[in-house]
């Protein structure tokens, strides 16, 4: 059985490592473990959190298969008491780059963005081995003052920050 039909759990909980056949398939199960990992933190996610870091899990790995040209790839959840820490780590040493979205369906290219907007801080290191791009999301939605949406908040800064897919990445 390969490892994109029934990735093995590394190490529990409240951290979650996979081993993933760099293959589409791999996306699916990535997912469904995903959700379970989630539903059973303490304190509990809120929805929204959940669905976000499941997406994020989705287009991290979907990046990985379609990109990195690998066999396999990592993924590794870490949950602390503020935020979920999404890594996907893949044989390529190439770093992620905005493309012009594909509105035909056919090329994609809408991923990295999304990433990039959802999370509070987004970075790329490069080992020897290739790359890990990491990926944080707070536990608790951002709270906002009158008149401000969640989306326009301030986020933390970083030098290794690549919100929206512009600035500089860590190499």
């Amino acid at each position: 059985m390969s490892t994109a039909e029934a990735p093995r759990t590394v190490t529990a909980s409240p951290v979650l490592e996979l081993q993933l056949d760099c293959r589409s398939e791999a996306v699916g199960p990535a997912r469904h473990l995903v959700g379970t990992y989630m539903a059973r933190l303490e304190p509990s996610v809120e929805k929204d959190t959940r669905e976000a870091v499941i997406l994020v899990v989705s287009e991290l790995v979907t990046n990985a298969v379609r990109h990195a040209g690998g066999k396999s790839c990592t993924l590794r959840l870490l949950a602390d008491p503020s935020s979920i820490v999404v890594s996907v780590g893949d044989d390529s040493p190439v770093l992620p780059r905005p493309r012009t979205p594909d509105v035909t369906g056919e090329g994609g290219g809408f991923g990295w963005s999304m990433v990039c907007r959802i999370a509070t801080t987004v970075e790329v290191s490069r080992g020897p081995h290739g790359k890990t791009v990491t990926a944080i999301i707070p536990r608790q939605e951002r709270r906002t003052g009158p008149g401000q949406d969640a989306a326009a908040a301030p986020r933390p800064a970083s030098t290794a920050v690549r919100r929206g897919g512009h600035p500089g990445l860590t190499g």
